[in-house]
């Protein structure tokens, strides 16, 4: 099993160029979730949902067969395949809005879309950065691209904004449509080392998906990793996005105050992901996640104590901290960690944790925040963080990587 080191050498260009048409992607992709966000919502709150299960739905039941796919025709071909399809989807949402307006069937088939294209693109585009990065600059590499998200995050949903205020939501769909148009010239000059077709196995697609599930079930550290993924969905993502706003609504602060605590977590994000952008990763990449979670559960305790809004800012940016740790560190370990001819299938596999943890968490953790408040679902959020943590510190696979 491979394993990240820390490493000052410069990353390869290629990378550098993919990852800059992929900001330009996300960019595009956050102004237009916004907007479509926007028009469901002026159908009611019924729809607003309808819109995001139709793009959570395919996504999900999609997602391993998608990781088969790149695996097995190349990321890149899959990539570009799926550049060029939401290219043409977006320019038609944006020709069929201005035509017809935004009638709800309209959006949930966007919506549909979308998931179904992201079930394929996803791990393509997760198992890239080992495909044009040596496994030794890993860590810099992935803390570069989530310093990106967390930057298409903070900017997106602005520029979602001033785009539907000028343009409505095809003034987005536009916006978007430009964005993949540069992806998919990005994606034209650059070159994999692994850009030829995976061997011919007899059995199809639908078993080659079922060998990544088997696969990471075999291997120990493999294994660890996505339990760990699955617990810090869980555990980490309900509590800014979900339990943040509740606990504001709870003091009564106002929605400007809540905003600036989903500020101070990605602050913490972007510094953590900055920081190991240029200096490297901790040298054993298994200890920098599970202390990523412990700092993490300081953070939410914090939040879920705070009695003035200065200290839940200070709790989200603590909670920023140590996401950051345990997504810099947990990325190169899974993505090192695969073979490569399963790249793309443990990404899927990956999405696929992350994703059911984050369906089946929010719900609970809404439902038991009607029932007890908002305070003691994140007390337990910061608890199961904790214990994640210290689980993986006594587990061997995790810690000696």
């Amino acid at each position: 099993m491979t394993t990240a080191t820390i490493t000052r050498a410069p990353l390869p260009g290629p990378y550098l160029l993919w990852l800059a048409g992929t900001q330009a992607g996300l960019l595009g992709d956050a102004a237009l979730y916004f907007a479509l966000g926007w028009a469901a919502s002026a159908h009611g709150g019924g729809a607003a949902g309808l819109v995001l299960t139709a793009i959570t739905v395919p996504r999900t039941v999609l997602v391993l067969l998608g990781g088969a796919v790149a695996d097995r025709f190349g990321a890149r071909r899959v990539m570009l395949v799926g550049d060029a399809v939401m290219l043409a989807a977006t320019a038609t949402l944006a020709v069929a809005v201005g035509v017809r307006g935004a009638p709800l069937r309209l959006l949930v088939a966007a919506a549909a879309v979308i998931g179904t294209v992201d079930a394929f693109y996803l791990p393509a585009s997760g198992s890239m950065p080992r495909r044009l990065v040596p496994v030794d600059r890993l860590p810099r590499a992935l803390a570069l691209r989530q310093a990106g998200g967390q930057s298409a995050v903070l900017l997106g949903a602005p520029m979602g904004g001033l785009l539907v205020t000028v343009g409505g939501l095809a003034g987005a769909a536009v916006a978007d449509a430009v964005s993949f148009g540069v992806v998919l010239l990005v994606l034209l000059r650059v070159r994999t080392r692994q850009d030829a077709p995976g061997p011919a196995a007899p059995s199809g697609l639908l078993s080659e998906a079922a060998s990544g599930v088997r696969l990471a079930l075999r291997d120990p550290l493999l294994r660890a990793a996505l339990l760990l993924t699955g617990a810090a969905a869980g555990a980490l993502l309900p509590v800014v996005s979900l339990l943040g706003p509740l606990l504001a609504r709870t003091h009564g602060w106002a929605a400007g105050t809540a905003g600036l605590v989903t500020a101070g977590q990605a602050a913490g994000m972007l510094t953590v992901a900055g920081s190991v952008g240029w200096r490297g990763a901790l040298p054993r990449t298994g200890v920098g996640a599970a202390t990523g979670l412990c700092t993490a559960s300081v953070g939410i305790t914090l939040l879920a104590l705070s009695p003035v809004p200065v200290v839940a800012v200070a709790g989200s940016t603590v909670i920023g901290v140590g996401s950051g740790l345990f997504a810099c560190h947990l990325g190169p370990l899974v993505l090192g960690g695969a073979p490569t001819s399963h790249l793309s299938r443990v990404q899927a596999l990956l999405t696929l944790v992350q994703s059911v943890a984050l369906v089946l968490f929010n719900g609970l953790l809404g439902l038991f925040a009607d029932v007890a408040g908002a305070a003691l679902p994140t007390l337990l959020c910061a608890c199961a963080s904790g214990v994640a943590g210290l689980a993986a510190l006594a587990t061997p696979a995790l810690r000696r990587a």
